[in-house]
């Protein structure tokens, strides 16, 4: 018997004497929601099925790539090809230049880029170019923002408006941490204040320019434009961490959307379709200072990856403007039925929604800021989380969490998770 074949309570006593914690992401450990890990053997199109064979509508979506669905057969084609033509080849592959020409199509603000295996990787590697290119050390980030585990990022806020960074985890130096600045997400005022109070000494704002790692946060009206006017005027770089919204939430990402040119973006999650992959890019003049053109050192064994390469052009061939509509309706019919689900029960919730990434608050009022996420009712989301995995719907494990709609996401999945929605709510 493999061990995709054996029960979850097997394999999940077999995982906790390996891993920490018995997994290898925190948030897979289910903890937030006061439930057992769910072990997952198999996905196709909207639906994921467990190691004991119950299967579920899915809105975790791979964390964000499964834009299509789970193994849609174009993908699974691309893969298959790629892999049979050989995996790690250590050399340029002309797969790279194609992902690298649609995505610089798509999003011209990445005049030259670079691929990494992860997310990580890309935004720790933005971070480094944008201190290289300003002479700089300070970066701001926002409260909640989650740009990866790199040590100076992995950051909350400390106290008052313009504050440096404390650790966010044993391990790391507050020296390091000390060399962020942590401010209110939509908070104009606060962004002015850091850069009046550290004047020609910040070398980039890294945002998400839609948060979605305290649940989905839209910017408000001209905080980005803001953002963009001051950097500007400081002389520091605007980096977009779009490896969430980066081509799901349209053909040019978050930045088209909200008609804003950062200096350089992150991205990763759909551009490989499921496949570990991250990249980074932005103005050519900034990207000449990576090696071996310049003196910023970042470098990858499997950065590239001809199979992550693959499945992202299968998947970027696919999201047609057409795509996106169908996207933007079916999840705009999800949160609206949601809402209407909550209200005939009687309970309290905001559902913020941006294009295919919606989280429902426990709360009153939509939030605009981590402050306003965090004072939802916690207990109150691991109830319903509980309640629709148990009615057949599987939810990201966390009231901070984006839920991801998909293409493979139909009629009949959106009414069955508001079928289970209304009864969870009931309950």
């Amino acid at each position: 018997m493999t061990l995709a074949q054996r029960p979850q309570a097997d394999t999940r006593e077999r995982a906790a004497g390996l891993f920490p914690g018995g997994v290898n992401s925190p948030v897979r450990a289910f903890a937030a929601v006061g439930a057992d890990p769910v072990v997952l053997v198999s996905g196709r199109g909207a639906h994921v099925r467990d190691a004991d064979g119950h299967e579920y509508v899915d809105y975790i979506g791979g964390w964000g790539p499964a834009i299509l669905g789970h193994a849609h057969p174009a993908v699974v084609d691309a893969v298959g090809a790629a892999a049979a033509a050989g995996l790690a080849l250590g050399a340029t592959n002309p797969l790279e230049v194609e992902l690298a020409e649609r995505i610089r199509a798509r999003m011209p603000s990445l005049e030259r880029l670079r691929f990494t295996s992860s997310g990580t990787e890309a935004v720790m590697s933005a971070i480094r170019v944008a201190r290289a290119a300003t002479g700089r050390e300070l970066v701001v980030k926002f409260a909640g923002g989650y740009h990866g585990h790199s040590d100076g990022l992995l950051v909350e806020a400390g106290s008052g408006v313009a504050t440096h960074g404390i650790p966010g985890s044993a391990g790391i130096p507050e020296a390091i941490a000390g060399l962020t600045i942590v401010l209110p997400f939509n908070d104009p005022m606060s962004v002015t204040q850091a850069f009046a109070a550290h004047a020609g000494r910040i070398a980039a704002v890294v945002i998400e320019p839609v948060a979605a790692n305290i649940g989905v946060i839209p910017p408000q009206d001209r905080f980005l434009e803001h953002l963009r006017a001051t950097c500007t005027a400081d002389g520091a770089l605007l980096v977009f961490d779009e490896v969430i919204t980066g081509f799901r939430l349209g053909p040019g990402g978050a930045q088209a959307r909200y008609g804003i040119r950062p200096d350089l973006t992150t991205l990763g999650k759909v551009i490989g379709g499921g496949m570990p992959i991250g990249a980074y890019g932005g103005r050519a003049d900034v990207m000449r200072l990576v090696a071996p053109e310049g003196p910023v050192y970042q470098a990858g064994t499997l950065a590239g990856h001809p199979l992550a390469m693959a499945a992202g052009i299968a998947t970027l061939d696919l999201l047609t403007e057409e795509s996106y509509l169908r996207l933007e309706s079916t999840s705009e019919a999800l949160a609206a039925g949601l809402e209407a689900a909550a209200a005939r029960a009687g309970r309290t919730v905001a559902v913020n929604r941006v294009g295919s990434l919606l989280t429902v608050f426990f709360r009153e009022g939509r939030p605009v800021d981590a402050a306003d996420a965090y004072a939802s009712d916690r207990e109150a989301f691991a109830r319903f989380f509980r309640a629709m995995l148990a009615g057949g719907v599987l939810l990201p494990p966390s009231p901070f969490e984006a839920w991801f709609v998909s293409l493979a996401h139909e009629e009949s999945e959106i009414e069955e998770t508001l079928d289970t929605a209304r009864r969870a709510f009931a309950s």
